[in-house]
């Protein structure tokens, strides 16, 4: 299927980027939204029309949804720090739920077909045990920001059962690869290497230790970017109303990360240790046979293979810089 119009939100940033790329080249046409307060322009596809705007902001997207008349809207714009939602959870709230309330309501004036949404495996199902969660999972959010990617969740299903507008919600693991941002709140995979690339640019070789927060053992499903991405790419065509946990079903502890990264890269130092940090959980997993089932999707970017095309981006972009 070619030609669609899809509207992405957050298509400046790291996983949005990504996407719009993939439509575009898929032969879509691809309208950005993005307030550029996490995403970068040197991000923004040429061929994309873009728009600098803020989701929250009622009269400015009601203005875009009118004169670009989307077929889709994929939702990747968001507060995604879990510590500043527990610091400023109305912040969290405002952004997360009432931005995505006001994209639902515009996408429902002008009949949208689909509306695809990033919400979270890492942070929907609580502390997870020996069996990974399915979707049937009843959720267990411990931050404000996963509180509101649940409740996102429940007013897809009020906007499918009372305006018909189809969606499909994707509960991500830990998502990483090239364009992830290593500042600030970001996933690990990027702070680490971000950590290495300053060391071996140091006159010393030691000015960046890597601090792993508690003992390492906690354990993530990490997934790379271009599976997540072609998860977003069979939602255009596959999947109603449906709610699919996106991963590997496997996961990793952040220590065998770190050694991991250390062989690719052959970083020599060890990891400073330090106090775990409030509101993180220990486990984080997911089971993934329902995508494989009824989108025909699976992972396919190996853990090693996608560590060292995240670091070769990493590498690259620093020397460009």
């Amino acid at each position: 299927m070619k030609g669609l119009k899809i509207l992405v939100t957050g298509g400046a940033g790291f996983i949005g980027s990504n996407i719009a790329d993939a439509y575009i080249k898929a032969g879509h046409s691809v309208v950005i939204v993005d307030n550029l307060s996490t995403g970068k322009k040197e991000n923004l596809n040429p061929k994309a029309k873009f728009y600098n705007a803020d989701i929250t902001d009622e009269k400015k997207i009601a203005q875009i949804f009118e004169r670009e008349k989307p077929d889709i809207v994929n939702h990747h714009a968001a507060q995604i720090d879990v510590r500043k939602s527990l610091a400023d959870p109305v912040f969290d709230a405002e952004t997360n739920v009432i931005g995505t309330v006001n994209l639902l309501q515009n996408s429902v004036k002008n009949k949208v077909k689909k509306f695809i949404f990033a919400s979270s495996g890492g942070v929907m199902y609580g502390e997870c045990g020996k069996k990974a969660p399915t979707e049937k999972e009843t959720p267990r959010p411990l931050s404000p920001y996963g509180i509101t990617k649940h409740a996102v969740e429940h007013y897809l299903d009020f906007y499918a059962e009372t305006y018909g507008l189809k969606y499909v919600m994707f509960r991500y693991g830990n998502v990483y690869g090239p364009r992830q941002d290593p500042h600030g709140e970001a996933g690990v995979v990027a702070i680490f290497i971000n950590r290495i690339l300053a060391t071996e640019g140091s006159p010393c070789g030691a000015d960046e230790p890597i601090n792993i927060f508690g003992d390492g053992e906690q354990m993530r499903d990490y997934v790379f970017v271009s599976d997540i991405v072609r998860a977003n790419l069979k939602a255009l065509q596959k999947g109603e109303n449906e709610i699919f946990n996106i991963g590997t079903g496997r996961t990793k502890s952040v220590n065998q990360l770190f050694y991991e990264l250390s062989k690719i890269t052959g970083y020599s130092q060890k990891p400073v240790y330090k106090p775990q940090r409030t509101g993180e959980l220990f486990k984080s997993s997911l089971d993934v046979k329902k995508a494989k089932k009824i989108l025909g999707w699976s992972a396919e970017v190996d853990f090693t293979e996608g560590l060292k095309k995240t670091y070769e981006y990493f590498k690259n972009a620093n020397t460009r810089g």
